[in-house]
């Protein structure tokens, strides 16, 4: 991972919900905690302008991140984050210690490519379905991706790739497929848009109508007896 973020905080000894309240009034600061590793939890105060400068970068939601603590520096990655409804605030934040001999389960996102050459789409005019955007993995830190490639460049017509079908880094395992019955989920499927089913099937040609009976001009039998009479 290329990227290096790192965050400048400072401890704070007012906890609760007054206290994050209190601090969320002013727009330059966030309520953070950081947990994890078997030590007492650690009440935070970010900076929200070198955050929001920093969630601008995919990265920085799958990446080790380095936490200033007034001059102590600790290593981390985000868990949790809680938006305002409607502003462009952080409200608050959760981050997990790491060290370097637990395992950690982080959401990654996916990165398709080969969408341009795939047959399906290049010969057969279908559309690509994305059907996840992201994975749960569980590994080390050192061996965190900042994401995992998805190739569709063989994808044919009516045909999906699946978890199974990922090509991980070493190290990392997908939590959908390390249970006792695996989730092989569908990532993503390409397929005919359904506005051209619909216009196949209306121009389909209507079958010719057959008829019921072989008609013919002479009367039938109840009328000749009728004029017998």
């Amino acid at each position: 991972m290329s990227s290096i973020f790192e965050l400048t905080a400072t401890a704070r000894a007012d906890v609760g919900r007054g206290a994050s309240r209190r601090l969320r009034r002013s727009a330059e600061k966030i309520p953070a905690i950081l947990y994890g590793a078997d030590k007492t939890p650690v009440t935070l105060t970010l900076n929200h302008f070198q955050v929001t400068k920093a969630l601008k970068n995919e990265a920085f939601y799958s990446h080790i991140l380095t936490l200033d603590i007034e001059g102590t520096k600790q290593q981390a990655v985000l868990k949790a984050i809680q938006r305002h409804p409607y502003k462009p605030y952080i409200q608050h934040m959760d981050f997990l210690r790491i060290t370097g001999k637990e395992k950690i389960r982080m959401t990654i996102p996916l990165h398709f490519s080969g969408e341009e050459v795939a047959p399906g789409i290049k010969d057969d005019h279908g559309i690509v379905s994305h059907l996840l955007t992201s994975v749960d993995v569980f590994c080390l830190p050192k061996d965190l991706p900042e994401y995992i490639a998805v190739d569709l460049s063989n994808l044919k017509l009516d045909e999906s790739v699946h978890l199974s079908h990922l090509s991980l880094p070493a190290g990392v395992e997908l939590v959908d497929l390390t249970h006792g019955h695996h989730d092989d989920k569908a990532v993503a499927s390409i397929h005919i848009p359904r506005a051209a089913l619909a216009e196949e099937e209306a121009a389909a040609p209507v079958a010719a109508e057959v008829p019921a009976i072989n008609q013919t001009d002479e009367p039938a039998a109840s009328e000749e007896k009728d004029n017998k009479k």
